[in-house]
């Protein structure tokens, strides 16, 4: 029977990569070697990172103007560190917006490189919206936020205008929507949830940012001279990168990022509206700030939950109960999910009215 995946990270991806990187592990581009033992330096996954590098771009419509790709190894709580280590100058200062518990996580690291401002928070209210109307310092040198937040379910719909370079942790929506990615001069965002399995982080950023920390930066921390390295630098994480590279593919060849959007539309659209009909059921989100990707829900008795939870276990529904932050219930609908298995979800939602 099918399993319906809800997990927020390590997540779903989709049936055909998983089908292709199974074949890669056996036999990699009829070379008689598996994807897990080629050398990285074989013409073969020089291939494979060329493509995946230029591929996310394209996806992003960043080809051509002053962006470099890396598939690095550490995740994002790696790249909290080095942000700021490659953009925050001597005796600077870098402005972030606490929206999340990964917000609070690279602010933290942030401040062990000079002044962090933290321009709003949303922490009184247990991060359930994302802070509006505040003001970004021009002296800073650069701005941070966190696109989606799969804690808490919420999501931003829009960015602010500033002249200083902006830095996006977009782990958990990448290549979920369309958006001008020109806005952002540094994209970070760990694969697993929605682009690959664990183990590599996309890094987007523009050239022109670089080297102008003054600062001396440890070489594996060194965006520069991973580009100089073609992302080569040291073996990168050859079987994250070929699955992240798949799953790259798959969205290119359904339509893209635009495509994907409609479908994520879709999905997020059916499952709220169940929440909003039935009475059973809350948002833990505010409206206007709701996750496309991570759907946070509570019942409104939580006397109700045992028979929620054996409804949706046989359904074979998996990876749905919230994160200890918010409690309840939280459904991640990444771009593999399909809307069949949202649908199943719904269903259970309305089987519950006819039982309590």
């Amino acid at each position: 029977m099918k399993k319906h995946n809800y997990s927020a990270g390590p997540s779903i991806l989709p049936q055909e990569v998983f089908e292709k990187a199974s074949k890669a592990i056996l036999n990699f581009n009829d070379s008689g070697l598996s994807i897990l033992e080629i050398s990285h330096r074989s013409k073969d996954f020089v291939a494979v990172m060329d493509e995946a590098r230029s591929l996310a771009l394209e996806l992003l419509g960043l080809e051509g103007k002053g962006y470099q790709a890396l598939f690095l190894q550490g995740g994002a709580s790696t790249a909290f560190l080095m942000a700021p280590y490659n953009l925050m100058k001597e005796n600077g200062k870098a402005a972030y917006l606490d929206s999340g518990t990964w917000a609070t996580a690279a602010i933290k690291e942030a401040k062990n490189f000079g002044e962090t401002v933290v321009v709003a928070t949303s922490k009184e209210e247990n991060y359930n919206h994302i802070p509006k109307g505040y003001e970004i310092p021009a002296d800073a040198d650069y701005f941070h936020c966190t696109s989606n937040n799969t804690i808490f379910g919420t999501q931003m719909k829009e960015f602010p205008t500033t002249t200083i370079p902006v830095v996006c942790d977009m782990s958990s929506d990448i290549f979920s929507r369309n958006l001008d990615f020109s806005q952002f001069d540094l994209i970070y965002a760990g694969a697993q949830k929605n682009m690959g399995p664990a183990g590599t982080t996309l890094v987007v950023v523009k050239e022109e940012i670089l080297e102008k920390s003054g600062r001396t930066i440890p070489s594996m921390l060194d965006y520069a001279k991973h580009i100089k390295a073609e992302s080569m630098y040291n073996t990168p994480p050859v079987f994250a990168v070929y699955v992240s590279l798949l799953t790259m593919q798959w969205i290119k060849s359904n339509g893209g990022v635009a495509a994907i959007e409609k479908l994520n539309d879709a999905k997020a659209d059916l499952i709220y509206a169940e929440i909003d009909r039935n009475p059973l059921f809350k948002g833990a989100a505010a409206v206007e700030d709701r996750s496309k990707m991570n759907v946070t829900f509570l019942l409104n008795n939580p006397d109700h939950a045992a028979t929620f939870d054996a409804l949706w276990k046989e359904a074979n529904i998996s990876g749905l109960p919230g994160h200890r932050s918010v409690g309840g219930y939280r459904a991640s609908i990444y771009n593999a999910m399909p809307i069949e298995s949202v649908q199943v979800l719904v269903d259970v939602m309305k089987a519950l009215e006819s039982k309590v």
